[in-house]
């Protein structure tokens, strides 16, 4: 059964498409062969001590055990029979391993598999078995979607009325997520990664790997019985660690894909009105399109406090304050790209020690993190809206600039200088919130004032005959920012020399009179430039003529 599902955008998805990589034949090849040794040596050391030099091997263990060791029953322990299961579960947990089926199968599959393997009843790892295994999986993952699906409805906990016989609503509840002993269930989880998978697959996201979700259940718990935003606005969560519960709330542009495949099922259990989209689009419930890549998650979620060497023999590391540095070194380079772009987004500085890449921060950043973790999001109310301005979009901009000789230029919340490092540094005055990227201006060689540019504006003189800016956008925060900006221009220049002003705005700025008296033009818009907002922007020039 193929399972085909709608994405948001109306585009069926079929998921007959491969889900993951296939172990290739050489891999195949090598393991079984490593496998044929161990087993060999197995029956070798068996034999051994079915003989004559088995009697004295407990001398042996008894001459070098500890005092808490007991007695061994030799027959026992050489019995082939249990070395050969423990080397089977080895195998097949390397098999599973090398390949990243277990994140693309349902939550129930992946406890039966890992059941097999802690009880090491896993099937013998000969060639016929694991080629027919592995090709069993290829021929299921059409199933494994609805399958998922299933599971999810499985999971969901029969005791609280929330939760809908008849399909999927806007509130589910999955009891179970904490045990009494306050630790987290790993296969309750499971379901809920397998939820953020689906998803996942609705948005056209990419997924997240199998025990992404172990990560999001202790950040969210943090914070007992409070709903977080997950994955872009798709899925909210809250946990209450008394009850070991995990309520969730999907967006309801998801309830109804859901049962949609759970209805390819069981098609006489869900009514058809589980099964419809939502007539009104929720007010309350935004959805965002394009969140950040779970890829990029991962890595920031893996981020921690920079460490660097120390003249003390007892402890010869310590971990750098307000710092922090990812420390994967297999990582994906265009994924630690943008997720180097996000810490500078919430206002980490680059630095190297050594050859370690790390981010120095103003404040401790872990809350911030946190939230961009579960959330697939850079909060604007937390990030200063410091979204660095793209190499080709900074450039495009001082180019329509057109900066002459002697002129005088600003540059308004300047960051690290993307903008201004395209402006000439003697005649180029920056201005930035930020302490410690105004230190990096300052190096740099521009003259930097530190402060918040409203404040700053409000006392500062018409003297520039350029102004380039990138402001922040949330809240309408663009506009005062704008117009502050448009204040310090000059006047009364001609030609060449009459005052611009140049601004990267939110696309629905296009076309609005902003600046009454001005000669303004539009360009774009300009679709995904800032990592992990779905910003579209548009570029305005703005010649003073008065």
């Amino acid at each position: 059964m193929n399972a085909i599902v709608q994405s948001l955008d109306g585009e069926l998805i079929d998921d007959s498409a491969e889900f993951f990589a296939p172990m290739s034949s050489d891999l195949i090849d090598s393991l079984i062969g490593q496998y044929k040794q161990e087993r060999a040596r197995i029956d070798q050391v068996a034999e051994v001590m079915a003989g004559e030099l088995g009697g004295v091997v407990h001398y042996f263990i008894d001459g070098n055990k500890s005092e808490r060791d007991g007695w061994y029953r030799l027959d026992k322990l050489f019995d082939p029979a249990g070395a050969i299961a423990s080397l089977n579960s080895a195998y097949w947990q390397r098999a599973l391993g090398l390949t990243d089926v277990l994140d693309c199968m349902p939550q129930k599959r992946r406890d039966e598999w890992h059941e097999q393997i802690r009880n090491k009843t896993a099937p013998d790892f000969e060639e016929d078995t694991v080629r027919s295994t592995i090709a069993d999986m290829l021929a299921s993952r059409s199933k494994f979607f609805a399958e998922r699906v299933d599971g999810i409805f499985r999971a969901l906990s029969g005791t609280h009325v929330t939760n809908r016989p008849e399909g999927f609503g806007k509130r589910m509840i999955i009891s179970g997520v904490i045990d009494s002993y306050g630790s987290m269930s790993w296969s309750r989880s499971g379901y809920i990664n397998d939820l953020r998978c689906i998803i996942a697959k609705f948005m056209g996201r990419d997924e997240p790997k199998h025990g992404a979700t172990d990560g999001l259940i202790k950040r969210v718990r943090q914070r007992n019985g409070e709903w977080a935003d997950i994955d872009g606005g798709a899925l909210r969560m809250r946990i209450y660690n008394g009850a070991g519960t995990a309520h969730l709330e999907v967006h309801p542009d998801m309830a109804w894909r859901l049962n949609g495949v759970l209805a390819s099922l069981y098609p006489m259990a869900i009514p058809p009105k589980f099964r419809e989209r939502p007539k009104k689009a929720p007010k309350e419930h935004r959805l965002m399109q394009r969140p950040l890549p779970f890829a990029v998650v991962g890595l920031l979620a893996s981020a921690t406090e920079a460490r660097e060497k120390v003249d003390d023999f007892r402890n010869p590391w310590r971990n750098i304050p307000r710092t922090r540095a990812i420390c994967v070194y297999d990582a994906d380079k265009g994924a630690m790209a943008e997720a180097e772009r996000v810490l500078e987004a919430i206002g980490g500085v680059r630095d190297k020690i050594g050859n370690q890449t790390l981010f120095r921060f103003d404040y401790e950043p872990q809350a911030v993190l946190d939230e961009i973790v579960c959330s697939g999001c850079i909060p604007d109310d937390k990030s200063h809206q410091f979204y660095p301005t793209p190499e080709g979009l900074a450039a495009k901009v001082v180019q329509m600039a057109h900066i002459q000789p002697g002129m005088k230029c600003l540059e308004p919340s300047a960051g690290t200088g993307a903008i201004a490092d395209h402006m000439p540094v003697d005649a180029t005055h920056c201005i930035e919130v930020s302490e410690l990227r105004a230190s990096i201006l300052e190096a740099k060689g521009f003259a930097v004032t530190q402060g918040d540019f409203l404040s700053l504006a409000s006392v500062m003189k018409p003297l520039f005959d350029r102004v380039v800016m990138n402001p922040p956008f949330s809240e309408g925060r663009w506009q005062a920012h704008l117009q502050a900006a448009a204040g310090l221009v000059k006047s009364g220049g001609k030609g060449f020399w009459t005052g611009r002003l140049v601004a990267i705005l939110p696309a629905s700025a296009k076309g609005k009179d902003l600046l009454p008296g001005w000669d303004c033009d539009w360009y774009g818009p300009f679709d995904n430039q800032f990592a992990g907002t779905s910003v579209s922007v548009v570029i305005l020039t703005a010649d003073r003529v008065e």
